[in-house]
């Protein structure tokens, strides 16, 4: 079989593959169109060729049964409270969302928003016991459940039985890349305390001369703390120079912004 047919069968298992109460995973096209990009400085134009590209899927908004969700910024300390749930046989050798193979054995967990590898402290409010996952997974998608954890990772907190339990989470660090196992205290303090899904903007203006884009572009940088850039984007039915304001943490922070703003018209874009 070659690479392409196995790529092919995989993305297949990750679209169809899914808890019921997790549901199905959201996958979305890559934009291939080819942009140039123009910085805020408008004598400092950047004519290098980029495509539009994602790290990783799972990483983008997806939908589910309805509910949108979008990937979180959160710090080192960071603190949540809910009902857990955990996942066991059913899901055993099975992809996760992030392409990983689920082990029920190993201290992994499912969350709906946190970024993939965050490292967590799950602590079962009931007896007080606690432990320490990774986030590999998407899920629970159930109101009112914050975490699904595997079966090896429930039973260090005794929730195998009643198969939840209220919990507290708190943000410990992030895995850098590696080992998929848990980072020691020292690596936890060494890697990052803060953890954004960075690259959303709001494109303000498209223009099909530059004249009326660097003009646009002047006008609205700095706008809220906010910084403009002209994107330069040549495809079949032309060439057009798009205005873009960039800066925004997460998908959310720009709906808000653009609800709030002068820019009602503008629409979400992504910048990498």
């Amino acid at each position: 079989m070659n690479k392409t047919s196995i790529f092919t069968l995989l993305l297949i298992s990750l679209l169809f593959s899914a808890c019921s109460t997790r549901g199905k995973r959201a996958y979305h096209k890559y934009d291939d169109s080819q942009t140039s990009s123009y910085s805020s400085n408008k004598n400092n134009h950047s004519s290098s060729m980029d495509k539009k590209t994602y790290s990783h899927p799972t990483m983008r908004p997806y939908v589910i049964r309805g509910i949108r969700y979008h990937p979180t910024v959160v710090s080192v300390g960071d603190s949540f409270s809910g009902n857990a749930s955990w996942y066991g046989p059913t899901f055993h050798g099975k992809l996760t969302s992030n392409g990983e193979t689920y082990n029920m054995h190993d201290m992994t967990a499912a969350h709906k928003t946190l970024p993939m590898n965050t490292i967590v402290k799950v602590t079962n409010t009931n007896n007080g016991l606690s432990t320490v996952v990774r986030v590999n997974d998407r899920g629970p998608f159930i109101a009112t459940r914050i975490i699904d954890l595997s079966k090896s990772a429930a039973s260090k907190i005794n929730m195998i039985g009643p198969g939840t339990a209220p919990v507290t989470i708190e943000i410990l660090g992030f895995r850098t890349k590696g080992s998929k196992n848990i980072p020691t205290i020292k690596e936890l303090k060494e890697s990052p305390q803060k953890q954004e899904i960075e690259g959303f903007a709001l494109q303000i203006a498209s223009f099909s001369k530059i004249e009326g884009a660097l003009s646009t572009q002047e006008k609205y940088n700095n706008t809220d703390g906010y910084k403009t850039m002209i994107k330069d984007v040549e495809n079949e039915t032309g060439r057009s120079y798009k205005v873009w304001l960039k800066g925004f943490k997460s998908e959310q922070e720009a709906r808000d912004y653009k609800e709030n703003s002068i820019f009602e018209n503008s629409f979400i874009v992504r910048e990498d």
